[in-house]
């Protein structure tokens, strides 16, 4: 049985989480409200693991819940207030009652998804910040081909980053500033991207163009894109009021179901990606990728990873590129500079670290955004 003291946290967790997090996500700012004061509904997230034990989980086992029900037929009234199974409702008096029914209903099944799985949002909105980091390491390198590893992959979909389309746009103004090349395939999803002031027009119009010569993701768990059940898990950890979101993703998927990108599961991220530049092609930048992953290691776990990390920077040439949360980025770089952004809901930063060509690490502060891509600043 879990401690009183222990689900007073859960439940003061979906409190903070409905007082900042969900601003823009009515649904899930109204159910959070309700679970804050309901201490056995959020003490369904007890059951996950220490390093899991994030609301956003419980959210993505509740939706995932409801769309299974849905696609078996078997529609219960709450599915009534999820765009993602076609009828939005606006929340109302009655969610109470029917979240209530419906988590007396599933609670076997919810606290078995939030015992097993994991928050994979793999949001390719991240990728037009990502986009424009690899074209600076092809010039400040000089060298187009990148072999890119994606660790935390989930089904892989950041890995079609020079696939995708961007369109980046003036904060104030509304203008384009930048766009991808026309010729990428107009079946691609666009992703737009909003510049803060502040931000060089250059770090958007670059010419270089990164040649993704190899590509591969690790990950505890890889989702099989060909998978409907695991695709529907993808689906539930979006929040469901963004359909903008669940657009891009479903295209994102369509396309990498053609393309076969080579995904392993692994429980020792570090020693995979030593394997995994054992077998590169000579002449390529070997670049590992994460985004919002770090967070779910330990502290042991995490030290142990960005010393090995930070060694293969500058003993193998690695470029590490990190998107992680701007307070947890400076226990890996003390000394990052402080951003206008970082006290924005759901800053990113973008910590590049590179050889410094004398047998250590040079970094630089790539950029600042939204978690999920919606802007980005750069002030270098």
């Amino acid at each position: 049985m879990t401690a009183a003291p222990d689900i007073a946290r859960l439940q003061s967790q979906f409190a903070q989480f409905a007082a900042h997090s969900l601003q823009e996500e009515p649904l899930y700012r109204a159910i959070a409200e309700l679970v804050a004061r309901h201490p056995d509904w959020a003490g369904l997230l007890a059951a996950a693991p220490p390093t899991q034990r994030w609301a956003r989980l419980w959210f993505a086992a509740l939706q995932d819940r409801v769309l299974a029900r849905v696609e078996a037929g078997e529609r219960a009234p709450l599915a009534d207030y999820f765009p993602g199974a076609d009828a939005p409702r606006a929340p109302d008096a009655a969610l109470a009652r029917h979240l209530g029914a419906f988590i007396e209903t599933e609670r076997d099944a919810l606290r078995e998804s939030i015992a097993t799985r994991n928050t994979q949002t793999n949001e390719i909105g991240r990728c037009a910040v990502l986009w424009p980091v690899l074209q600076s390491l092809v010039e400040a390198t000089g060298q187009a081909r990148i072999a890119l590893l994606d660790v935390g992959c989930s089904a892989g979909l950041n890995l079609g980053v020079d696939l995708w389309r961007y369109r980046w746009v003036d904060d104030g103004t509304g203008a384009t500033v930048g766009t991808t090349p026309a010729s990428r395939d107009a079946r691609a999803p666009e992703i737009a991207c909003r510049l803060l002031a502040g931000t060089r027009a250059s770090a958007v119009t670059r010419d270089a163009a990164p040649v993704v010569v190899t590509r591969a993701g690790i990950d505890l768990a890889p989702v099989a894109v060909d998978d409907p059940a695991q695709i529907r898990w993808l689906r539930a950890c979006l929040w469901p009021g963004d359909a903008e979101r669940r657009t891009r993703f479903d295209a994102a998927v369509a396309i990498a179901r053609t393309q076969a990108w080579p995904l392993r599961a692994c429980t020792d991220a570090a020693a995979a990606i030593d394997a995994w530049l054992d077998d590169l092609p000579p002449g390529v930048t070997p670049v590992v990728f994460n985004s919002w992953v770090l967070a779910y290691f330990d502290d042991a776990l995490l030290r142990a990873h960005v010393d090995r990390l930070l060694d293969g920077v500058a003993r193998r040439g690695v470029h590490w590129v990190s998107a992680e949360d701007p307070t947890q980025s400076r226990t890996w770089w003390p000394a990052k500079p402080a951003s206008a952004a970082d006290s924005l809901p759901n800053a990113t930063s973008w910590t590049l670290a590179r050889p410094d060509g004398r047998g250590g690490v040079a970094w630089t502060l790539a950029a600042t955004s939204h978690a999920h891509g919606r802007w980005m600043l750069c002030e270098g």
